[in-house]
């Protein structure tokens, strides 16, 4: 159940209330913090697009993205739904599209120290999400040839 996790709902509301929006806002303003990206699903719910702060886990054509709360993240509800998302790495860059892939047999740990290797900010970003993670998933978005639309 959700609401049983202590953990979850505290994070949750940190996030929600504290650590998202200044995030937003500095998307808004055409800027990204150094190690991050945005990611948009399409809600589930309202069928519009909803735009989400990750860390930027782009490696060549494959974009990986560890989701805090698995099956309970919004996000990951909202591709299971539509797999097909957007992504980019800068506020001013292109959004690349792509099909996500839910990798339950992935180790997100693994993951996670793969991913930050060699790149300062980004395993900033993904320390400081590990450290609000409650359930860690692994989501692969294998990115179009062409890359960019819907």
């Amino acid at each position: 159940m959700i609401g049983a996790d202590p953990k979850f709902r505290a994070v949750r509301l940190l996030q929600r209330y504290v650590v998202d929006p200044p995030v937003r806002m500095v998307w808004r303003l055409g800027l990204a913090p150094p190690g991050d990206a945005q990611l948009e699903t399409i809600g589930r719910h309202t069928g519009q697009p909803h735009h989400t702060p990750i860390c930027n886990g782009l490696t060549g054509t494959t974009f990986w993205l560890i989701a805090q709360h698995g099956r309970r993240t919004d996000y990951v509800q909202n591709l299971e739904r539509d797999p097909r998302v957007r992504v980019r790495v800068s506020a001013d860059g292109n959004w690349m599209t792509g099909t996500a892939h839910i990798l339950d047999s992935d180790d997100p740990g693994a993951r996670r120290r793969e991913l930050g290797q060699g790149n300062s900010w980004r395993r900033l970003c993904l320390s400081a999400s590990h450290a609000m993670s409650t359930d860690p998933l692994t989501i692969r978005i294998d990115l179009d040839q062409a890359g960019t639309g819907r």
